[in-house]
């Protein structure tokens, strides 16, 4: 039988276990192989990337969302939500002062807002692109079709971040209302990555009902996507959703993730989210250090940074956009790291005929034709 030490050393030569391998790993875990897996992703994102990490700017441009996650703040049954829509004039603004800050990815995130459609958010991209030619612009705009997010990506749109939250279809279930599709999100995914997006994908890690084989499909999930990036953190409650008296994620359960993430995917963007910020002072430090190379702070205009929450006591809400990146420099420089603001593109990225006929074989496989 293989000890835990063994699927680490096993993970980090193959990139890859089977399911009954990663149910085994995430269960008998020990401190020491936490300890272990973090000091072996230290060493590969090190071999990758250097002491870099990269910095993205985050314009959260609209807290309306059409769907009513269970898990979510923004949820559409919150009624005492302070809705909000940037004006076209102020996203721009922000990224304007997100580029003389020295951000070279602006992350547009926003809920599933209909008022946002591709008439509205083509231009935007277009815009963005002609003015800041030598800056990536990502996504995160939830599911849409197949058609907007090619019209967005033709518009100069980069990136696109959808996290997939769990890849068991049961648990799904349980996360989301009845209206919501786990096949169309996942198929969702696949269309962004036939078109050529550098793609994110993700989960909560210690969401309700979550259990070790939940998350071992994850990780064969983003073994099979292959993303360029994966969002991943801490599920944190929110006191206006159903899930308000839920436990929060544990730390050293996000952490043993991300580090295993990081053996598993070497060139993955992994960004140390704020939600580890949230529910431990040093968390986006320790998550830098168990293997992530990411850290995302909010362009998003003060006065409405509060009214985007999507758990409770999100950190820096108040915070100065150029404060934020002078503190997150010295709390890097303090781990022995270096924060980047280029374009921290994935390494070798290309589509490729590869990565197009994998995900058309995927999506075949989702309409049931294989």
């Amino acid at each position: 039988m293989s000890t835990t030490h063994d699927l680490l050393a096993r993970l980090e030569a193959e990139h890859a276990l089977s399911h009954r391998d990663w149910v085994g790993l995430i269960e008998n875990r020990t401190p020491d192989d936490e300890s272990h897996a973090a000091e072996r992703a230290r060493a590969v994102v090190r071999g990758v990337f250097g002491d870099a990490v990269y910095l993205r700017g985050i314009v959260e441009f609209t807290n309306v969302c059409k769907n009513d996650c269970l898990y979510c703040g923004l949820r559409r049954s919150n009624a005492g939500l302070r809705r909000y829509r940037l004006s076209d004039d102020v996203l721009l603004d922000c990224c304007r002062r997100g580029y003389e800050l020295g951000f070279r990815t602006f992350v547009l995130q926003g809920g599933e807002d209909l008022r946002f459609d591709d008439e509205r958010l083509v231009p935007v991209v277009a815009f963005l692109r002609e003015r800041f030619p030598d800056c990536a612009i990502t996504l995160s705009l939830g599911e849409r079709s197949h058609e907007s997010y090619q019209a967005l990506f033709d518009a100069g749109a980069n990136r696109y971040l959808l996290r997939h939250e769990t890849a068991s279809p049961a648990h799904y279930a349980r996360l989301h209302p009845g209206d919501m599709s786990f096949e169309h999100r996942i198929r969702c995914l696949w269309d962004l990555k036939g078109i050529g997006y550098q793609v994110g994908a993700g989960m909560m890690v210690g969401s309700p009902f979550q259990t070790a084989d939940d998350l071992a499909a994850d990780m064969l999930f983003l073994h099979e996507l292959q993303p360029q990036m994966v969002g991943m953190g801490p599920f944190v409650p929110h006191h206006a959703t159903p899930f308000a008296g839920e436990r929060a994620g544990t730390l050293a359960d996000t952490l043993f993730l991300l580090s295993c993430v990081r053996l598993m995917l070497p060139g993955v963007l992994l960004p140390a989210t704020t939600a580890l910020g949230t529910i431990a002072p040093d968390g986006r430090e320790r998550g830098i250090l168990a293997g992530a190379n990411v850290v995302m702070p909010s362009l998003t205009p003060q006065e409405r940074r509060g009214d985007y929450l999507l758990y409770d006591n999100k950190i820096c809400v108040s915070d100065d956009s150029a404060a934020c990146i002078g503190c997150m420099r010295r709390r890097m420089e303090s781990i022995g790291r270096r924060l980047v603001v280029g374009r921290g593109d994935a390494p070798g990225f290309g589509a490729g005929a590869g990565a197009r006929e994998r995900a058309a074989a995927a999506c075949r496989r989702l309409e049931g034709g294989e």
